[in-house]
């Protein structure tokens, strides 16, 4: 069956860009409109997040967002036969920093949220590393599409480990120079086990695990965003965090991966995941003061 799927995935994707997105499209209209794909989760947290916005507004981002979220799964048929060159066309970003970093003799750990394409961003720098990239990623539960997914993801040199086996997969890497990129604005598991502090004005908890591996690690730590430039064209901005994370307090390098995340959205609101229950913690006072950064 993998070999019947990706030889659909194989001819879809010699299909041109602007078929592809005459796809995704379809599939806009679909998931917004007949299907309304998380749309109260979205509309809930863009309120909160922009709560000065009028509802033509909120409106506005949310369409906007939703032609992103279809756009960044639909691009992923194109990754199957997509060329060096071709993405180099269409991803700009920063590969030169990552490289200066470990030429310096840092390891080098790279931050970022969910903004839209962290597909092209994976596609685009990892052809331009002269170091190992390693990006931590969450398993499919279908077998054949994981299959899949590694395939194209992996095409260009990156070495994806697996969230749930992570320690076993970063093991061979530890000791060597390499680039390790999470996506580091994920729900703890629960809220007693998370750094609390401001999103959007609302106290609300993120893993501790980016910044505990930074330090145990001693890695320097660039913060990158992801742009949409236009359609089927991204750019990436790489700004050092630290070099030196054992120095920073318990929870700063968090707290100061927080305040990069949400000054990027601001800039660009409708290039962030908004179907992730972003707010669902509720912050007390007494319960969580001890974890609040």
């Amino acid at each position: 069956m993998y070999y019947i799927i990706f030889a659909i995935f194989y001819l879809l994707s010699l299909l041109p860009w602007r078929v592809i997105y005459i796809f995704s499209d379809f599939c806009y209209l679909l998931v917004y409109y007949v299907f309304g794909y998380r749309r109260k989760i979205v509309r809930s947290n863009l309120k909160i997040a922009f709560p000065n916005k009028s509802e033509a507004e909120i409106i506005a981002i949310e369409k906007e967002f939703y032609k992103s979220f279809c756009d960044n799964f639909i691009e992923i048929i194109k990754f199957v036969t997509v060329t060096r060159e071709e993405m180099d066309k269409r991803f700009k970003g920063e590969p030169e920093k990552i490289n200066d970093l470990i030429e310096q003799g840092y390891k080098v750990q790279v931050h970022s949220g969910h903004f839209f394409s962290w597909e092209f961003c994976n596609m685009g720098y990892s052809p331009n590393l002269k170091y190992p990239f390693l990006t931590v990623y969450m398993p499919i539960t279908n077998k054949i599409f994981e299959r899949l997914f590694l395939y194209i993801r992996e095409r260009f040199g990156t070495k994806m480990l697996s969230a749930p086996d992570f320690k076993t997969a970063f093991s061979p890497y530890r000791k060597q120079n390499y680039c390790l990129v999470l996506i580091a604005d994920q729900n703890p598991p629960g809220a007693s086990v998370g750094f609390w502090t401001e999103f959007f004005g609302k106290k609300i908890p993120f893993a501790k695990g980016p910044e505990k591996g930074a330090q145990f690690n001693n890695t320097a730590i660039l913060m990158a965003n992801m742009i949409r430039v236009k359609r089927g064209y991204y750019k990436s901005e790489l700004e050092l965090l630290t070099k030196d994370p054992r120095s920073l307090p318990e929870g700063e390098i968090t707290k100061k991966m927080v305040s990069y995340i949400e000054n990027t959205i601001r800039r660009y609101p409708s290039n962030y995941l908004w179907s992730h229950r972003r707010f669902k913690w509720e912050y007390i006072e007494e319960e969580h003061r001890k974890y609040s950064i």
